[in-house]
Parts: structure tokens; C-alpha cells; sequence
């Protein structure tokens, strides 16, 4: 058994042809680009690109097996140079009842072992969105249809981003996943937390005791690529050795969750667009009590103190711990270049987060962004909260 680091929720922006796939995200981040970022940057061994069902996307997959630079393991999963796992995956959003009663949506990401899963699981899917090729197209299945039509095609089917206030199954939907999923809910082995909250937040609700929690990345861009992740034990990477770290099985499992601070996420409080302004809120808000303005946005952490059902976080033994990480770019005073030297001295982002001392760093970019790295690494810099779709702020 080793310790290896997962980021299982990364967008591809454009194809290799420049064909549009998520319109939000980098045009740099293509199927390629991804595995290289990985394996020579982040120090991440597993990555979860969840736009593989796009037949663009596929065609690309079919190209990169064909450089002689990656190849496909029988267990699932396609390995770059002997160095990262390639996970292929589809983030699905489906058609649910909101939780305000009118028609709500919720994002789901769907791993698959080989691509001819992911083929023809991108096939059947077509006939339930519009458009195939974009990335996180609007479906007319429930989750509680979803997860039949994934399992179909060896997949499993993991709830994303579960508290947002946009496109998720807590934030938009529903007070319990279990009023989704039904009899099938036992079938969910894991749930993402997503940017804003974490596992203290998460294990307040009681039907989450017995689930994996993941911190993943969502990242657009290939620099927000290990924003988040996981670090796991297993015996090898491949698709099967995830599943079973998902479910603890024979030695594996998640050993820790590395996530932001829920309050250096976009929707942690609730928030007013009108008047700018964070809003402590008690039960659900639709006017500002400031300004009277009806752009309000609930937060994560509201939303978490309206539908909890403990009084005080209690986790599962099983429970690995969240420990609180600030991605280099979010750090004072540590921006591109300063980025590019580090990571030219020491090659990946793991390697600065995790194993430099002071010292090796301050040689590099001098003591005072040395002292802030340092500081972030032990928990001691001041957060300011974010909200309404803005980053939290870390503070010197």
C-alpha cells in the first residue's frame, strides 16, 4: 500500500480542435494539458476529468492513446507516463423538484472504468440533453434515474458540490439525499463537499455518516488544478483501486481531505448583490433585510444550520481528517512569478505545500513569502469570509 493524492473534478475548456466544451473554463484546458499538469506541476496521481462523455472529448482521448504516452489499464483508468491516473468521467446535471418548490437542478460527476463505457454511456445520454458536446448539460433524468443508467456502464455516481446554492442536491433541492435516491441511496459511496464547506460542517447531518467525503477541485483553469484534493491509500491507481478506497475496502481508503477554509469559498455566508453585502442569516432569505434587494444569495453555511438534524459535529470513527489548505495562488504576495520559481526549485505544488521547510523556501523567494507559506501550512493567517459568488481572502 501507498499514499497518493486525488483531485477528482477537473473541466476541460476547449478540445483539441478548439471546439468549445465548458464555455466557463480555460481555453488551455484540453485532455492533454490536464495529464501533463499532473504529472509534472501538481504532484497529483489520480485526476477525474468530468468532461470525457463529450464526443469531442472522446475523439481526443482516442488520439492521446495513440502518442504512445498513455495507455488503458485493464482495472479502469488511463495512465500518463507511468505517473498519473486519468479517471474518465461526465458531470450530469439532472431535473429535480427545488427546494422552494419550483424546478430544481443538481450537479452529479460519473466516473467510468474504460472508454467504451464512457462511449456508450455518452450515447444514451444524448437522448436526454440538448447538447452532448458542452460540458454539464441540463438532463431530463432525477438522480434517482440517473445513478440505473450509470451503473448500466460500470460507473458510480457521486453527488457534486452537495451544499451550493446553485446546482446541488442540498442547496437547491433537497433537506435529505435519501428523499432523492430512495432504496438506491445505499449505492452513493461518496459525496463532494464542494469550495464552502467542510467535514465539520457536513457531519451535521446524520444521513452523511456512512458516506466517503471528497474535496475536489472543480477547477476551470490548469493553476486552480489541486485547489483541493484527497490523499488516499491504495495498492495501485487504476478506477477499481479508487472504488475501493471510496468504500474502505481491504486497507483502502481516504486518509485525509485537503480543502479550503469554508470561508475562502465563493458561497460560504449568504449574500446581497444589491447593496454588497454579507448577511447573517437565520432560515431561509429571499430580500435583504439591508437594502430590500432580491439578489440574495444563500449561503453554504446557512443553508448547513437550516437543514442539520445534530447539535454539535460528531463524526464517524471512519472519518479521515479535513485539514485546511490554501492553494499557493490564494497566499500574499505569491502570484505567477514567484509561483514559477518555487515550482522550478522544487518541481510540484505538493512538494511546496507539504514537505519544504522555511528554510529551503526563504532561499528561493526570500523570508517574507516564506513566512506566509509557513503561516498558511500551521493555520495562522486571518480569513475574511466569502460570499454571493466571491472568493474568501486570506490576509497577512
Amino acid at each position: 500500500m501507498y499514499e497518493i493524492f486525488a483531485d477528482l473534478h477537473v473541466h476541460i475548456g476547449r478540445s483539441e480542435k478548439g471546439k468549445p466544451i465548458k464555455i466557463t473554463a480555460a481555453k488551455s484546458l484540453n485532455f492533454a494539458n490536464i495529464a501533463k499538469e499532473c504529472a509534472e506541476r501538481k504532484g497529483i496521481q489520480v485526476v477525474g476529468i468530468i468532461d470525457c462523455a463529450s464526443p469531442y472529448v472522446i475523439e481526443d482521448i482516442e488520439n492521446f492513446l495513440k502518442t504512445g504516452d498513455a495507455y488503458e489499464l485493464e482495472d479502469g483508468g488511463i495512465i500518463y507516463k507511468d505517473k498519473v491516473c486519468i479517471l474518465l468521467g461526465s458531470e450530469v446535471e439532472t431535473s429535480e423538484r427545488g427546494r422552494n418548490g419550483k424546478c430544481g437542478s443538481a450537479h452529479n460527476i460519473c466516473f467510468f472504468p474504460h472508454l467504451k463505457n464512457i462511449r456508450a454511456f455518452s450515447q444514451e445520454m444524448s437522448r436526454h440533453m440538448k447538447n452532448i458536446t458542452l460540458s454539464t448539460q441540463r438532463s431530463d433524468l432525477s438522480g434517482y434515474e440517473l445513478i440505473d443508467i450509470v451503473e448500466k456502464y460500470q460507473g458510480i455516481l457521486i453527488p457534486a458540490h452537495v451544499f451550493t446554492p446553485h446546482k446541488s442536491y442540498y442547496g437547491n433541492c433537497t433537506e435529505r439525499l435519501a428523499d432523492i435516491f430512495k432504496e438506491k441511496f445505499d449505492r452513493i459511496l461518496a459525496i463532494e463537499l464542494g469550495l464552502s464547506s467542510d467535514t465539520y460542517l457536513a457531519d451535521t447531518i446524520s444521513e452523511l455518516e456512512n458516506k466517503t467525503f471528497l474535496t475536489n477541485s472543480d477547477a476551470h483553469s490548469l493553476p486552480k488544478i489541486a485547489r483541493e484534493y484527497n490523499k488516499m491509500q491504495v495498492e495501485d491507481i487504476s478506477f477499481k483501486e479508487i472504488v475501493m478506497a471510496l468504500k474502505n475496502e481491504e486497507g483502502r481508503k481516504v486518509m485525509a481531505n485537503y480543502g479550503l477554509d469554508p470561508k475562502l469559498g465563493k458561497y460560504h455566508r449568504t449574500y446581497c448583490d444589491d447593496c454588497d453585502t454579507a448577511i447573517q442569516a437565520k432560515g431561509t432569505i429571499d430580500i435583504c433585510p439591508i437594502c430590500g434587494g432580491k439578489n440574495v444569495t444563500f449561503g453554504v453555511y446557512d443553508r448547513i444550520e437550516e437543514i442539520k438534524d445534530k447539535k454539535e459535529t460528531k463524526s464517524p470513527e471512519h472519518r479521515p481528517p479535513y485539514i485546511y489548505q490554501v492553494p499557493l495562488g490564494f497566499i500574499p504576495g505569491v502570484g505567477g512569478k514567484t509561483i514559477e520559481k518555487l515550482l522550478e526549485k522544487f518541481e510540484t505544488e505538493m512538494n511546496i505545500l507539504h514537505q519544504l521547510t522555511k528554510d529551503d523556501i526563504e532561499a528561493v523567494v526570500g523570508e517574507k513569502v516564506a513566512n506566509h507559506i509557513i503561516k498558511v501550512r500551521e493555520g495562522k493567517m486571518q480569513i475574511h469570509s466569502g460570499g454571493g459568488g466571491n472568493y474568501g481572502k486570506v490576509k497577512a
